[in-house]
């Protein structure tokens, strides 16, 4: 099948996201539950047996590089020893300005349908994901199922359906008539094209390869955009998947199948930066840290650039009516993949005089004590915690946490575990560190990992201050209040809109903070220092294109 029949094969679900994008409401194209009903009753099996036999061989990748690269080694405790085509930054960008004829020409409905196929297929592979998101970021297996697997395959549609509702927007034609009143009126035929920007970067994380790079992949390859993909050296193997089915679909419709390249690179040898400083770059997607963000900034102003740095999430407690309900969604939130989320919350503001519930005032010590016996509880049992917790991604998040640990009066410790199944992963439950509200040198920085700091603020108003002013300062990608009183919560939310952070009041069940959902959550707002855009709005598409026109006499 070509491009177009993939879109018709395709188009109610490309109209449920459409009409989902307008309602907000809940909507999934695809199933989030590993369930062999849904996926086959092998495919767990499968998927596992893939992956095992893939481990210690090079990638099978249609791109012909200058030797393999790879050095994976999975935080459970072993080498993946998988190796992919190393290609030179020049070699990339060749092949993806070859590309991009191919891919302008086939016009949006063509490309959708590109799109559309490639995610069906990515869903089917959901279990093969998985398993390489599991041991490329240390997420637990379910959670590398969900997020790398259905969650960024719907955050991959969001992106391609707010691309085509944009590009919808353009007619193919029109016909302009102006009147000369007695003299015969003016007459044009006008005809308008959706031009490509240019070659796009996308540059993965270590933590969500393909939650955090679908959105730009999949808007870059609806709108015409090549695009390289820049996988972290430690998180290859997940981007490799989509990539390699991303070709063949791309070839099965008589495109150009480099318009997805993959650009695996090493610590040792990095290829990011060359990259995007070469001005045939005209895009550049990026998640991570905030200093390569800023380096960015300075040296790769040829592109447009979307990034999402770091942040300071933050929990404003004042009151509750649900002692229990908040501290066990404040723990799991806390726990969930050890921290290791940009949403995970980081600063938790308490007043001086402490937390209002049904049962009295509690103090700061007792609230920190009571969040401590939530997260004890939470994470008694071994094989809970270990799916609970995920394993450290990286050694830097070990170093601060030690470094967390000087900086106030640990209120509980994040202690090691073992792993029931894989003796050799590294897993920390998560520390929480109490400090005066007074020190925001402290807590005004993201320290990516299990580390929390119970701050302790003069009084509500004090905690709202120094909650929003850090995040004005430094960014947050979400923000949470706890109060029984419409007031404070009105003022939370303006002060959240003012600082353009996402904002969830009074969790007390089975949705947390660090969760977004796709077609309803936006995901940033691009309005304070973590991100300069939303996953995904349309901000995130439109300047992925712009619109050329012709125009001459009507024929007659």
């Amino acid at each position: 099948m070509d491009g177009t029949q993939y879109f018709e094969k395709h188009r109610a679900t490309l109209d449920g996201a459409l009409a989902a994008l307008d309602a907000r409401g809940y909507w999934s194209a695809y199933p989030e539950a590993p369930s062999g009903k849904v996926y086959g009753e092998t495919a767990n099996a499968d998927a596992k047996a893939a992956f095992d036999a893939g481990l210690g061989k090079p990638f099978a990748l249609d791109q012909k590089g200058a030797g393999t690269v790879g050095a994976e080694r999975s935080p459970y405790g072993f080498d993946l020893g998988i190796v992919y085509p190393r290609m030179d930054a020049q070699t990339l960008i060749a092949n993806a300005a070859r590309a991009k004829a191919s891919l302008r020409k086939a016009g949006p409905q063509a490309r959708l349908g590109v799109c559309l196929e490639i995610l069906a297929r990515l869903n089917k592979m959901s279990f093969d994901i998985a398993y390489a998101v599991m041991h490329t970021t240390g997420q637990g297996f379910v959670m590398a199922f969900q997020a790398g697997g259905p969650h960024a395959q719907d955050r991959g549609l969001e992106a391609a359906a707010t691309a085509w509702r944009e590009m919808a927007r353009v007619p193919a034609g029109a016909r302009w008539e102006k009147p000369q009143g007695k003299n015969p009126p003016l007459l044009l035929e006008k005809r308008y094209r959706v031009v490509p920007k240019g070659i796009g970067l996308a540059i993965g994380c270590a933590t969500f390869p393909t939650w955090n790079t679908y959105p730009a992949l999949f808007a870059n390859l609806a709108t015409g955009n090549p695009t390289i993909v820049k996988p972290h050296p430690n998180a290859i193997l997940p981007l490799a998947l989509t990539v390699k089915v991303a070709r063949a679909v791309l070839s099965e419709c008589g495109l150009d199948p480099d318009g997805v390249q993959l650009a695996a690179d090493a610590a040792q040898a990095p290829l990011t930066a060359d990259l995007a400083k070469r001005p045939e770059i005209a895009l550049i997607d990026y998640t991570g840290g905030p200093w390569f963000g800023e380096w960015l900034s300075k040296n790769a102003g040829h592109a447009t650039i979307f990034a999402e740095k770091a942040g300071t999430n933050a929990v404003v407690i004042e009151s509750t009516a649900d002692a229990k309900g908040l501290f066990g969604n404040l723990a799991f939130s806390l726990a969930l993949y050890s921290g290791q989320m940009c949403t995970t919350p980081q600063n938790l503001f308490v007043p001086a005089a402490g937390v209002n519930t049904p049962d009295g005032a509690m103090s700061p010590e007792e609230f920190g004590a009571a969040l401590a016996g939530a997260l004890d509880k939470l994470l008694g049992d071994p094989a809970r915690a270990a799916e609970v917790l995920g394993a450290i991604q990286s050694p830097a998040v070990l170093a601060r946490m030690d470094q967390a640990r000087t900086e106030g009066a640990p209120v509980r410790e994040g202690t090691a575990l073992v792993h029931p199944q894989f003796p050799d992963a590294i897993l920390r439950t998560p520390l929480i560190v109490r400090i005066d509200a007074a020190r925001t040198e402290v807590y005004a920085k993201e320290m990516f990992g299990p580390i929390a700091y119970l701050i302790v603020a003069k009084d509500r108003t004090d905690a709202l201050d120094k909650a929003f002013g850090t995040i004005a300062a430094k960014g947050a990608i979400t923000a949470a209040v706890h109060s029984t009183d419409a007031a404070y919560l009105a003022e939370a939310e303006d002060r959240a809109a003012e600082v353009g952070v996402a904002l969830s009041c009074n969790l007390t069940g089975g949705v947390f903070v660090n969760q977004s959902a796709a077609f309803s959550d936006y995901h940033a707002t691009g309005c304070n220092p973590a991100a300069n855009a939303s996953l995904t709005d349309a901000g995130f598409v439109a300047p992925r294109f712009h619109v050329a026109q012709s125009r001459g006499p009507v024929p007659t």
